[in-house]
């Protein structure tokens, strides 16, 4: 479904992703790791055409590279970036509104669908966005994603910052987004998540691909863990 070839990115002089090769089948969930500051974050960036990016990327058999971020979104990759980007003067309602593909009849995902998986999105729907928690805010970014019915999410430290009750609702939510057939490339910090969910992970480290392999592998494979890992 996605395939991203020999992918270089820069921030000015700084050559951020040096040749980074990874895929995602129909369906599947992978998992992007590593330490901070090692490109994770600029290869999700790079796929939606926020950084300019070099090399091959397609989706779905279609070249994606140089398209802007409006035209990958309506190809049908969605995003949700770590830092909460929330509407903060519209309602909870509203921003899950701007969500939606006008041209689509029907998706995947319905409004009832966000406020059972995240209840209290469902309490304050007349509310301001700008007033929800900082967790919560985080919850209605992924589900305004969701609301778009994109075939591929990517999602950056969809955890980071969130309290344990509601790191089990974003588990349960990343569930609930593969069991309906959308494939999920998942940045994420919690090793455990990643290691319960994902069908393969990638390790990052100094701007490129260091491993590639299967849940049980990455745990068999104690030397990639402590040196790209492991603080």
């Amino acid at each position: 479904m996605l395939e991203v070839r020999d992918l270089h990115a820069y921030y000015g002089k700084s050559h951020i992703l040096q040749g980074v090769d990874l895929r995602i089948g129909e369906g599947e969930i992978v998992s992007l790791l590593g330490r901070n500051g090692v490109g994770r974050s600029t290869t999700c960036k790079a796929i939606m055409g926020l950084v300019p990016p070099q090399g091959s990327i397609t989706f779905k058999g279609r070249a994606i590279s140089g398209l802007r971020a409006d035209q990958i979104a309506h190809a049908g990759i969605g995003y949700v970036p770590e830092d909460r980007q929330v509407f903060p003067t519209l309602t909870v309602r509203q921003n899950l509104e701007l969500g939606l593909k006008r041209s689509a009849t029907f998706g995947r995902w319905t409004f009832d669908d966000m406020f059972r998986l995240f209840p209290n999105l469902g309490e304050r729907r007349d509310n301001p966005a700008g007033v929800l928690s900082g967790g919560e805010q985080q919850m209605l970014t992924m589900c305004r994603t969701l609301m778009g019915d994109p075939d591929l999410v990517i999602i950056d430290e969809p955890t980071e910052g969130l309290a344990p009750k509601l790191v089990e609702q974003v588990a349960r939510l990343l569930d609930e987004i593969a069991n309906r057939g959308v494939a999920i490339l998942l940045v994420e910090q919690k090793l455990t998540i990643a290691l319960k969910i994902s069908r393969r992970l990638y390790v990052m480290g100094h701007g490129h691909i260091v491993f590639e392999g299967t849940p049980a592998e990455l745990s068999a494979n104690a030397a990639v863990r402590k040196e790209w890992l492991e603080v």
